[in-house]
């Protein structure tokens, strides 16, 4: 086992590193910007480095940085958590040029899910169900691409290669705009992604999202922890999640789950990993691979009582998976509240400082923040202020205990999203479950509509 681990992240993630690895008696080295020196994940490191300032670019995005920070405190292994490097396939070979260990998959690994022409080739290789859609990325020719949007059916949908967390696509209802559509969202993935390769595939309109987590070992031994809805979303981010999902047959859950695990022993994978379905009409459709520590992790967890973080600790020091797939046991049901700095209806940033901060508790209540009571949320990154969890030996229960967790937590002087989540807890189409990815932003417009 490591005995120190640098912590490329910021925010509740670190933290949630940090508590991690403390259990595993392993020493930690916090990283952080100028405008997080005084965060609580930076005081509880038993080391910390300041590797630049406030903006991503000059910090949490510095590969030189980190890897120097890591090199001047003797740490073995490089933790990235989620967003910022996470998926970065050039930081995790410069980790390992360097001599330390990247805690996720090969680099080549996040390379190829990376792609999302290549991830789709994958997967179908491994028997995912795919959403219909162009074989490999759109070639130049108009008249090609108007022949594969017609032999799939409108709408469809543009998506950029090496597209992500929402931006690099645009839905097509009609021929005629679809050579526009193309051609801005080639611009548009040139410019985000470095790649202008872009993919269609056929538009769902009511589809919810749901998601398998997975984990894997060096050796070919893969697990999964069931699955997750993420479909209360806007914008593309998500902001409610659940595990289990509710309302879809457990034969084919089943069904999926053995296709996912095939999947990850078919490409080698390693660490945690989550295949992102959109489902719909009864079927799963592969979207992508996140080739990290996802932010609603705390669901699959409490109703499996595996702890993902150490798993991908453990794995990346070279342990052997502890269980088999037999040995996961699920229990009850879970949901997590991200809590934003935000205002509830327009969703615009709301930094600022916290002059008062009281976080819930009670049984089966569980909440991830590094927030406290004067912090100064900065204005230059996410706007998630922490995450609240409630478990329950049923959904009914689970959401109960969620509106009462939510009714005790006080986080004033700035704006946060609580209203919002106080009103879905009480929405009769969530509470009912089998909401789809549109439901959310249609409530709100609705209501700004009515103000």
């Amino acid at each position: 086992m490591f005995e120190k681990i640098l912590i490329a992240n910021r925010g509740e993630i670190a933290l949630r590193i940090q508590r991690a690895c403390r259990e595993l008696g392993i020493k930690t080295v916090a990283v952080h910007s100028e405008a997080d020196a005084g965060a609580k994940y930076v005081r509880l490191a038993d080391e910390s480095v300041c590797i630049g300032p406030a903006a991503p670019g000059q910090s949490y995005l510095n590969i030189p940085a980190i890897i120097s920070a890591a090199e001047v405190t003797d740490a073995e292994a490089i933790h990235p958590g989620y967003g910022f490097l996470s998926e970065n396939a050039d930081f995790a070979e410069r980790v390992e040029q360097s001599g330390f260990v990247f805690i996720g998959p090969r680099p080549d690994t996040i390379r190829l899910m990376g792609d999302k022409v290549n991830a789709k080739a994958a997967m179908s290789k491994a028997g995912v169900p795919l959403v219909p859609g162009s074989e490999g990325a759109l070639p130049a020719d108009p008249a090609e691409i108007v022949k594969i949007a017609r032999s799939v059916g409108y709408p469809v949908i543009i998506k950029a290669a090496g597209g992500g967390g929402g931006r690099g696509m645009r839905v097509v209802h009609t021929e005629a705009a679809l050579p526009n559509a193309v051609a801005m969202t080639r611009a548009e993935a040139k410019a985000a992604f470095g790649l202008e390769d872009v993919y269609l595939e056929k538009f769902l309109e009511h589809p919810r999202h749901v998601e398998v987590q997975v984990l894997s070992d060096e050796y070919g031994n893969t697990v999964h922890l069931g699955d997750r809805d993420c479909s209360m979303q806007r914008r593309h981010q998500k902001i409610i999640e659940e595990a289990p999902a509710p309302l879809i047959p457990e034969r084919a859950k089943t069904r999926v789950f053995d296709r996912c695990v095939e999947a990850c022993k078919r490409i080698r994978y390693r660490g945690a990993g989550t295949f992102e379905f959109l489902y719909q009409d009864g079927q799963f459709y592969f979207i992508e691979m996140n080739t990290r520590v996802q932010v609603e992790h705390p669901v699959s967890e409490a109703i499996t009582g595996v702890d993902i973080v150490q798993m991908q600790i453990r794995i990346a020091a070279g342990e052997k998976l502890p269980m088999r797939q037999r040995d996961i046991a699920f229990r009850g049901h879970a949901i997590e509240c991200r809590i934003n700095a935000e205002d509830p209806l327009t969703f615009v940033p709301s930094p600022g400082r916290i002059e008062s901060y009281h976080p819930p508790g009670g049984p089966g209540i569980r909440v991830d923040s590094h927030v406290y009571h004067h912090y100064v949320v900065p204005p230059h990154y996410d706007s998630l202020v922490g995450k609240v969890i409630a478990h329950g030996d049923t959904r009914d229960q689970a959401i109960a205990r969620m509106r009462s967790a939510l009714s005790e937590m006080v986080v004033e002087g700035i704006r946060t999203n609580l209203p919002l989540h106080r009103e879905l807890m009480l929405d009769t189409h969530f509470t009912k479950g089998g909401a789809n990815i549109h439901y959310l932003e249609q409530m709100v417009a609705q209501r700004r509509k009515a103000d």
